[in-house]
């Protein structure tokens, strides 16, 4: 809204709105806004729960293995994620911006999505919380809306990246064809010209080959959504964890959705131009300044959780970032984290089924999502069950420690990440 103010300001020469057409400037601004709003309507929220005696009231123990209450404190603190991020991008954002909508919708249907489910678990005192098969039917059909409008709309185009090689110096440039066009084409890591064609994987499909190229680029879209939004919702199980990860995360999107956006950046790393893109960096600087805001009341000891509300609704702004920039097949590595704690859930649920069917009891960790495996007691372990890596870890660690470690190890996802664009 205020973009649009002070473009219609600066036709009077006023001093300083000229500064609204910078992407920088609005970036940090609405970094700044979010941030210090989440920190605000944080505390504004802890007091609110804790008045309404509305607290946790299902996580693994009353108290963690070091002696920190857990049931009682707030949760569905996604909430103020939410309302932190909305906030500033409605001021700062560009909204007639159609990736900007996007972003928009993808945050409040799952945030609606999230909100069920905690009320369930909260309100209701239903362990389950809402069903598995609502939250799979809430999560593809966000990520069918979100395909569907890359594939439909007109405002959707990018300007594909070209190698050339003169004949007499030898030396190659990169150029971006001249016209936008609707493309198939999306970055893949350790490929020369750094692009996939969904096109190409459908050609066999003849006149049909087109129409099945977006059905495969939809469907891609619905597992990258629904994939990230679940990691991030298994990897919310320690005070900060999520936040901490997500924001990481996020910045790194920020950073490829500017080059991304810019010819000059798009060209030095061979990757597509993407215009209107830059409007996600406002976005995702909303995203990143949130998470930092809740991290201050997240981080160990949690005054409050941020709950499915929260952790739905990260997963999927940076599943659909990434779909947008067309940098999904880069999510497996950016995202490692969210990864390693789905693939722990399913080896262990797996291999628990098989062996049961013959009669036994065999885990592979001592406890998942992975996360949790570093602080499982020998104690706690099911004495009549077989653990393949029972002696893995050897020693427990303190929450925060494990906290940190996973932060530690997104950053070097995040910076990998980055680098891909230049190994070739």
């Amino acid at each position: 809204m205020l973009y649009y103010l002070f473009r219609f300001l600066e036709q009077y020469h006023i001093p300083g709105s000229h500064m609204w057409q910078y992407i920088s400037f609005r970036a940090l601004l609405t970094l700044i806004l979010s941030l210090v709003l989440s920190a605000w309507l944080g505390e504004k929220f802890i007091k609110y729960m804790r008045r309404r005696k509305i607290g946790e009231t299902q996580r693994d123990a009353s108290i963690d293995p070091f002696g920190e209450k857990k049931v009682g404190t707030p949760s569905m603190g996604g909430i103020v994620i939410i309302i932190a991020i909305l906030l500033p991008v409605l001021l700062l954002g560009r909204m007639r911006n159609i990736y900007i909508i996007l972003m928009i919708i993808t945050t409040l249907w799952l945030g609606f999505l999230g909100f069920c489910d905690d009320f369930i678990k909260i309100y209701r005192k239903h362990k389950e919380g809402l069903k598995g098969k609502y939250k799979i039917v809430g999560q593809v059909s966000i990520g069918l809306i979100v395909g569907l409008v890359l594939w439909l709309s007109p405002d959707v185009v990018m300007h594909e990246n070209i190698e050339i090689t003169h004949d007499k110096t030898q030396k190659t440039m990169v150029v971006h064809s001249n016209s936008p066009e609707k493309s198939l084409k999306t970055t893949i890591p350790f490929v020369k010209n750094h692009n996939l064609d969904y096109g190409a994987l459908t050609k066999w499909m003849g006149d049909w080959s087109g129409a099945a190229g977006w059905a495969l680029f939809v469907l891609m879209t619905i597992l990258v959504v629904t994939a990230v939004s679940n990691g991030a919702n298994l990897n919310d199980g320690m005070d900060g964890m999520c936040a901490g990860n997500s924001a990481i995360i996020g910045v790194a999107l920020g950073i490829l959705a500017y080059v991304s956006s810019h010819l000059e950046y798009a060209s030095y790393l061979n990757i597509m131009y993407i215009p209107g893109s830059q409007e996600l960096v406002v976005f995702m600087c909303a995203f990143v300044g949130a998470l930092i805001g809740f991290l201050w009341y997240n981080g160990y000891p949690a005054q409050m959780f941020m709950g499915d509300t929260g952790s739905l609704t990260i997963g999927g702004i940076i599943g659909v970032c990434a779909v947008i920039i067309h940098k999904e097949l880069l999510v497996p590595i950016l995202c490692g984290v969210f990864l390693m704690e789905s693939l722990s859930v399913i080896i262990q649920t797996q291999v628990f089924k098989i062996y049961k069917r013959k009669g036994k009891k065999v885990r592979v960790f001592r406890s998942t999502p992975i996360h949790d495996n570093f602080r499982k007691l020998d104690k706690d372990l099911a004495p009549d069950s077989r653990y393949v890596l029972r002696n893995w870890p050897r020693t427990m660690s303190h929450e925060s420690k494990i906290t940190l470690r996973f932060w530690i190890v997104t950053i070097i996802l995040a910076a990998f990440t980055i680098i891909t664009l230049k190994i070739r």
